[in-house]
């Protein structure tokens, strides 16, 4: 993506259900598990760089021992920062006590980190400040050991504040208003309620004070608690959690908008925000990984029965598309072949774009993440160039001379890499005009790719705000000469914020929306414009059930077509002596290419929870009001 926008995060659990003494024999090392979870959280690596955190369990420790364990880090490689803490404390141990080197149950005892449930989260941060306070997992610490929970996920909360003025109603002082930490202390506070209740009965039934605790741990009812704390959670989410005493979970939001996956077998259950993670580190079937139904947890209880149970009643699934788009890694079976279709299905727009002039055209991409669907359109124009040659050669017949033949033959799309990346330039020049010089150099052109006077097609996955390509990609494409420069976005036009996980907060950050606004201005509508801002402003006090997305009334006078001219216009930088054209993937095509991704609302404002309709009126009003600031 030539415009970087940030990621939502990612999110890993391993339970191992064997004892470390297991791992130890058979791997070589009791270290297993937090070898694996190395691996998932360097795997997801590219579903956030703010940060990175890992707590682990241990189970079945005594009093007095330590049992949890956590470690953050903000630092510029912060998974490799945490790991490298992490071997630290036991190549320090193992030094100093040499004889735990074959004794697990030493190393278990004396080792921080190395437990049986693991959970790991790599950080984009789309609410609070980067700071280490804000970096996943959270930990909710009590004496009692059912009552400590450890808390990370990949997600978003539209109604934060509602969640918050609830956990004040029922007598909580929450430390601050953040997200996590609301969801947190709403699962905790159920959490204590259980426990209390639990201990209250088991007390009647005879047992003394040291013998309930056990018996809690058996009995208690994770499902029940996460029916309780997700009732009125609004958001696109993946939500993982440990119990202090070895319960763990994962839900996933009744829309199934954030993804989830898991693998289990007789060792180790695993669970994280992409297929391939999985797939890879533990070296297992694309077959043997599930997909966590939407409203669904897995649940895996202290003595490693594992549960699938529904908590909230599902919704029309609207699995995110931009995971496919541009997200989540192509090395997935199903992304790899969804990405290549959707380059595919963006074809026929290219050759009207080009008059079908494929001799006189080269055809490339943005690296790196557009490099799979160029593959898609590069097939697709190969298949069409053979389906004409077909007819031109049975056109012709059994009298075709060999020159003929040679001269039908010959023609093929012409594939080049003419954008370079270059290493990320830094801009230590304060002034806009040099800063703005060397953003120009981001990019980098193959000379001799081109000739003069060619066409020049360059698929992008997505043009979120097109400030790379006005500043860095058209102008630098266009020293090569080309007649014309076409655009291509695997995504469509992104119109509205999300705000279930991706940060994309603000309208006016979106080359769309600024598209549509000038064609507002020239047309004389802005009049549409004022009375849009007065229905989102008159049901600003509406519960979010009865909110409606007034927004979409902004683009309803302009065909698609309309607003992607307008948007080449404004990227269009000054001097450029080729013709400009973006072209976008429809809405219907992006649908066919991912039929089982089907949550679209950036491009649609088709928001699946009622909290998206306020917050995608709430930031028109902060548009119209000239207020920078996030909608949620």
């Amino acid at each position: 993506m030539s415009d970087a926008i940030k990621h939502e995060c990612g999110i890993s659990l391993i339970r191992l259900l064997k004892p470390l003494e297991y791992y130890k024999e058979k791997y070589g090392t009791a270290f297993y598990g937090v070898n694996k979870m190395y691996l998932m959280m360097e795997k997801q690596h590219n579903r956030g760089q703010d940060g990175a955190g890992f707590a682990s369990i241990k189970l079945d420790m005594e009093p007095g021992e330590r049992y949890m364990s956590r470690v953050r880090s903000i630092a510029q490689q912060p998974i490799q920062d945490i790991f490298a803490q992490i071997n630290d404390r036991i190549n320090t141990t193992l030094l100093e006590h040499p004889e735990y080197q074959d004794d697990v149950a030493q190393q278990k005892k004396h080792i921080p980190y190395i437990g049986e449930v693991l959970l790991g989260h790599v950080r984009y941060g789309t609410f609070g400040k980067n700071s280490i306070e804000s970096v996943h997992p959270f930990l909710r610490q009590n004496n009692w050991m059912h009552r400590n929970l450890i808390v990370a996920g990949n997600f978003n909360m539209t109604n934060v504040h509602e969640l918050f003025d609830n956990l004040i109603r029922i007598g909580q002082h929450p430390k601050e208003l953040a997200d996590t930490v609301t969801v947190m202390e709403k699962i905790g506070h159920f959490l204590d309620d259980a426990v209390a209740k639990l201990y209250k009965q088991i007390k009647k039934e005879g047992f003394s004070k040291r013998e309930a605790s056990p018996i809690i741990a058996e009995r208690l009812n994770v499902a029940k608690i996460l029916r309780k704390a997700a009732k009125n959670f609004d958001g696109g989410y993946a939500m993982a959690g440990l119990l202090g005493h070895g319960d763990s979970f994962v839900l996933r939001d009744p829309s199934g908008i954030r993804p989830t996956y898991f693998y289990q077998d007789d060792e180790v259950v695993a669970i994280a925000s992409e297929r391939p993670a999985i797939q890879t580190v533990f070296n297992v079937r694309y077959e043997d990984i599930q997909e966590l139904d939407p409203g669904k947890a897995i649940i895996i209880k202290k003595n490693g029965e594992v549960m699938l149970k529904q908590i909230l009643e599902p919704k029309e699934r609207k699995a995110c598309s931009f995971e496919r788009i541009y997200f989540s890694r192509g090395s997935d079976k199903e992304i790899y072949q969804e990405r290549k279709e959707l380059g595919k299905l963006l074809y026929p727009q290219i050759l009207k774009s080009i008059d079908g002039d494929i001799k006189n055209t080269v055809f490339s991409y943005i690296p790196n993440t557009a490099e799979t669907s160029f593959y898609g359109m590069v097939k697709e124009a190969q298949n069409d160039l053979n389906r004409q040659k077909e007819k031109q050669i049975l056109a012709i017949g059994s009298k075709i001379t060999s020159e003929e033949l040679h001269a039908i033959l010959e023609v093929r799309p012409r594939i080049e890499k003419v954008a370079i990346k270059d290493a990320k330039l830094r801009t230590f020049i304060t002034q806009d005009s040099s800063r703005d010089d060397l953003v120009a150099h981001v990019y980098d052109i193959s000379y001799g790719s081109v000739k003069e006077g060619d066409n020049l097609v360059i698929i992008d996955d997505s043009i979120v705000r097109g400030t790379t390509l006005k500043k860095s990609i058209l102008g630098i494409l266009d020293r090569l000469l080309p007649k014309k420069i076409i655009v291509v976005s695997s995504a469509p036009q992104i119109r509205y914020p999300d705000c279930y996980g991706i940060d994309m907060a603000k309208l006016e950050d979106f080359i769309a929306f600024r598209a549509a606004l000038a064609l507002h201005q020239e047309k004389n509508t802005m009049h549409l414009v004022e009375e849009i801002y007065k229905k989102c402003l008159d049901q600003v006090s509406n519960p979010d059930s009865d909110i409606i997305n007034y927004v979409k009334e902004f683009y309803t006078p302009f065909t698609t077509e309309e607003i992607s001219k307008k948007i080449g216009e404004l990227l269009c930088p000054d001097g450029i002596k080729a013709e400009v054209e973006i072209i976008y993937q429809t809405v219907e095509s992006l649908h066919q290419a991912c039929p089982k991704n089907l949550g679209d609302w950036y491009f649609t404002g088709d928001y699946p929870t009622p909290g998206g309709n306020r917050v995608v009126n709430r930031a028109f009003i902060n548009f119209f009001e000239g207020k920078n600031q996030r909608a949620y």
